[in-house]
């Protein structure tokens, strides 16, 4: 009986937080939908080779205002690798990019609000500028020395071919839209379903005073280890976001919450894997370095201006 009672408890529960949130997640697949059919990873990296000296800012920049998933992060990162640009705007590319993009923000504003949004999307741009000096501090002193997975390509391997005849650009036609729009909106609501109901069951089972002692904003030791659990729970945006808002009405903190997605995001299996094709493993400890303590950084700061009405 006390399953059966929980079980419609959280399905009821989850029905409530799709009532209040699927204006947020119609928007967020609309602007992602969009934004997939009209941008895509070769416009990005062709865009990031052409403003090369912007290194850093305009890997960033992209990183924060494209969909791309992991293969398509993985598929720019190769086309600036092909341009022999150095580890500083790839570095920055790798932390900003998997954290964030704009449908994310309008998602996480329908979950946690638009302070944590904001602050979650912030975080993202802070942390790819960091990431991108530390990688010029460091190769600069040519610690970064021979850690990509395949060597460069030649100058005359990248250079501008011949002029060929311009064909038409591919239009967005209302199949193509209506056809992601079921794609992406079908698979959000899965995720969303799922893991909201598996976030609430879990607050059922897991005592209350249990997630407070760990993770509530009272504990020091609570953003460390939500970012550190980030590390190998995060599943992916769809499925991590719903489940992190109900273990939010458990006790979590909101800093502890915020530290938790930041890390996760951007060592999710998918874009340690494509971290992993690219570079070796001083490239990628820089990368979750600089999550890992961004993260502890950015949920102490957020719970500290919670705590003090800001």
């Amino acid at each position: 009986m006390f399953f059966i009672d929980l079980i419609l408890n959280s399905l009821s529960k989850v029905w409530g937080s799709f009532t209040h949130n699927w204006p947020f997640l119609a928007v967020s697949v609309a602007v992602g939908v969009i934004l997939k059919l009209v941008l895509d990873q070769k416009k990005a990296a062709a865009f990031l080779r052409r403003h090369r000296r912007a290194g850093v800012l305009a890997s960033t920049a992209v990183a924060v205002t494209t969909p791309l998933c992991s293969c398509g992060t993985t598929a720019v990162i190769l086309g600036m690798m092909a341009g022999s640009m150095p580890w500083a705007p790839i570095v920055a590319f790798m932390v900003a990019s998997p954290l964030t993009s704009p449908e994310g923000l309008i998602y996480s504003a329908g979950l946690f609000g638009w302070p944590f949004a904001w602050a979650f999307y912030l975080a993202s741009i802070a942390l790819g500028l960091l990431g991108g000096f530390a990688a010029y501090v460091f190769e600069s002193r040519g610690w970064l020395k021979n850690q990509a997975r395949f060597l460069s390509l030649p100058a005359a391997a990248v250079s501008p071919p011949a002029p060929v005849p311009a064909s038409p650009e591919r239009r967005m036609s209302f199949r193509d839209l209506a056809g992601e729009t079921l794609r992406m909106g079908s698979q959000l609501l899965f995720f969303f379903f799922t893991f909201a109901f598996a976030g609430f069951m879990l607050n059922g089972l897991i005592p209350q005073e249990w997630v407070t002692a760990v993770f509530g904003g009272g504990r020091i030791y609570g953003v460390p280890l939500a970012a550190t659990f980030g590390l190998p729970f995060y599943i992916n945006a769809e499925a991590s976001l719903p489940m992190v808002r109900a273990m939010l009405d458990t006790g979590m903190s909101q800093g502890a919450a915020l530290a938790f997605l930041i890390t996760g995001a951007g060592t999710s299996l998918g874009a340690l894997a494509g971290m992993l094709t690219i570079a070796r493993w001083r490239v990628v400890g820089l990368v979750i370095g600089t999550l890992w303590v961004g993260a502890v950084i950015t949920g102490f700061a957020f719970n500290l201006l919670s705590g003090v009405g800001l």
